[in-house]
């Protein structure tokens, strides 16, 4: 006597199993969305990382270092988000920049670029350097020497000058904004300016590398001018470095990397 073989299980084998793939790679899809979401806007919303690939911020920020910043200091705009979509003009939920803010925003001349600068002038503001020193509204700002300060910037050059420590005055009641500056000369159009009075919705930005920076003193329409900055263009305010390395070598010469992290910059303030 034959016994005939049951196809329910053989049957139930063929169908479960391409069920289970399905399923299986349908979850995959949707947790890879979901986390590419999740990044998306944390990065648009929350904080972004920046590096500092130039020595203009010297010695606030130096080569290298890692920043955070905050999305949500200034409100948002266009640039907030990743690629720019022009979904609104202005800024949603927006707040103005504090003077003496370390911030990073979108170039005037090309939006996909990012710059980072000190903030000196807000709207109303009369901004001028004469003889080397920065006047705000008619008052020289003051400052003192720190000494000598040498340093390489991006192209390895040697930076040398002198160090000060300068007392910007803050905005909406807050206290002054004390901070590191490098001047290397008192010489050049830099030095000694017309006066600027910063429009309604513009900033003045400055970088705390006074002779070695292409900010909004350059009014001009050279490929480095910068001038005055629409409140827009604000990315974000840089309250801390993350990190920092010394990249003197090539990056896939890791035996060197131990020895290029600074250590000292670790969750260090910006200030």
């Amino acid at each position: 006597m034959t016994q005939e073989k049951s196809p329910v299980k053989g049957s139930e084998k063929a169908g479960v199993k391409p069920a289970a793939r399905e399923e299986s790679l349908g979850e995959t899809v949707r947790w890879l969305a979901l986390m590419v979401l999740a990044v998306v806007a944390v990065r648009s919303l929350v904080f972004e990382p920046f590096n500092i690939p130039s020595g203009s911020m010297i010695p606030t920020l130096q080569i290298g270092d890692f920043v955070y910043v905050s999305k949500f200091s200034y409100g948002y705009s266009r640039f907030s988000f990743p690629f720019s979509p022009n979904l609104f003009n202005g800024r949603v939920m927006g707040a103005e920049p504090h003077r003496g803010d370390v911030a990073v925003f979108r170039y005037t001349q090309n939006t996909s670029i990012d710059y980072i600068k000190r903030i000196v002038g807000l709207p109303g503001d009369h901004i001028q350097m004469t003889g080397g020193k920065l006047f705000l509204n008619g008052i020289e700002v003051p400052r003192t020497s720190l000494g000598h300060y040498e340093v390489l910037d991006e192209n390895n050059r040697l930076l040398s000058g002198e160090r000060y420590r300068e007392s910007l005055p803050g905005s909406a009641g807050r206290a002054p904004v004390d901070h590191d500056i490098l001047k290397l000369t008192d010489e050049g159009f830099a030095n000694d300016t017309p006066e600027y009075v910063v429009p309604q919705g513009y900033f003045f930005a400055m970088g705390d590398d006074r002779d070695d920076s292409a900010d909004s003193r350059f009014q001009g329409d050279g490929p480095d001018d910068l001038g005055y900055v629409p409140m827009q263009n604000l990315v974000g305010r840089a309250p801390m470095v993350l990190f920092s390395i010394d990249l003197r070598h090539p990056a896939w010469q890791f035996w060197y990397w131990p020895v290029e992290i600074r250590w000292n910059r670790f969750l260090h303030p910006v200030t």
